[in-house]
């Protein structure tokens, strides 16, 4: 599995030759490859106006192209808003309140990232074929679905260790990986061949995650990317509850710590800025304050069991629910949520 940004093609639809030897050495004779856009046709279109665009069919004959479109600005922004506006509104009557959250397409958004994330799953372990995925940039839809893609696929990836380093190598770092899949010794590599090495890859938690979706200000790039991610994540957690070891409470841990942080883990656009800033030597990980012994048994899920299968997740609409953990969590209390995991978590420890 690869990713990159968008090829340079432009208006001229110009040609790019260590590109398509790069892909080219991806596949071997007669192998094809699939190369999934999280933009839609049109949009991939417009970008040649601007210098972008897509890889031509005659150039790359060996790869399908196929168009998955994600949002990833101001839409996705604006349900986020909508969705926290809806959530903190105790006036709403049941029709209205299902109204508001028909309207804000969030579960959309969450339903369209699992299918294409799951889209490339299957390229992979059941086409046995090659997979590129790229939209525009590279750093906010594509690394979604290659990250939701690993954990779908991925055993080692539902780990405590193996998720802090998805995120890591997909969000932060950026760097070569391997997927693993369930059968026994079989291996699919997940390069980065457009980003492996490039400091200014990563995506921009300072410019997507600048406000809360309670501010007033309304950044132009600002985007809840990473939420979503997590949001997926957790659909994942709920309808395979044994097959991650850690729970709900890290996923919320992380995303607060996205927004507002004690420690550098994600501070600054990219690894080239926190190189300059200095903030691995200024500032504490955020991994080493949650692997504590003490501190990483509140995160652990205790009905864990370790499932080397692929998990492939429901995205029908019944299965898809709002994560009442995270956008609830200011209205309700939580205290019998804590306590029936803390009871889990004594049963567990009794057997």
């Amino acid at each position: 599995m690869l990713r990159s940004s968008q090829p340079l093609t432009g208006p001229n639809r110009k040609r790019c030759p260590e590109d398509e030897v790069l892909l080219g050495m991806v596949l071997d004779e007669g192998e094809r490859g699939f190369i999934i856009d999280t933009r839609s046709a049109q949009a991939a279109k417009q970008a040649r106006m601007t210098g972008g665009g897509t890889e031509p069919k005659s150039s790359y004959p060996q790869w399908k192209r196929l168009h998955r479109p994600l949002e990833r600005g101001r839409p996705l922004q604006e349900s986020f808003i909508k969705l926290v506006e809806a959530c903190n509104d105790a006036s709403l009557s049941m029709d209205r309140w299902l109204s508001r959250l028909e309207s804000c397409h969030w579960l959309s958004h969450v339903k369209a990232a699992l299918s294409t994330a799951c889209l490339a799953a299957q390229c992979l372990d059941r086409e046995e074929a090659s997979v590129l995925v790229h939209g525009a940039e590279g750093t906010d839809t594509t690394l979604l679905v290659t990250a939701l893609a690993q954990v779908i696929l991925d055993p080692g990836c539902r780990t405590m260790v193996g998720f802090q380093g998805l995120l890591e190598r997909e969000w932060i770092e950026v760097r070569a990986a391997e997927v693993r899949l369930g059968t026994p010794g079989r291996l699919h590599p997940c390069y980065l061949p457009c980003f492996f090495g490039v400091p200014q890859a990563g995506h921009p938690f300072h410019l997507r995650c600048a406000r809360s979706a309670y501010s007033h200000a309304r950044l132009k790039q600002e985007a809840p990317l990473f939420l979503l991610f997590l949001d997926c994540v957790w659909q994942l957690s709920r309808q395979f509850p044994f097959s991650l070891e850690f729970g709900e409470s890290l996923l919320l841990a992380l995303f607060d710590n996205a927004y507002a942080s004690d420690y550098g883990t994600f501070l600054c656009n990219n690894e080239k800025e926190r190189r300059v800033l200095g903030v691995k030597e200024n500032t504490h990980s955020l991994w080493a304050w949650l692997n504590q012994p003490e501190e990483k048994k509140k995160y652990l899920n205790p009905l864990y069991s370790h499932n080397p299968l692929v998990i492939w997740p429901s995205v029908e609409p019944q299965s898809i629910q709002l994560w009442q953990g995270l956008f609830f969590r200011w209205i309700r209390p939580s205290q019998y949520l804590e306590e029936a995991r803390a009871e889990m978590q004594r049963l567990v420890e009794a057997k």
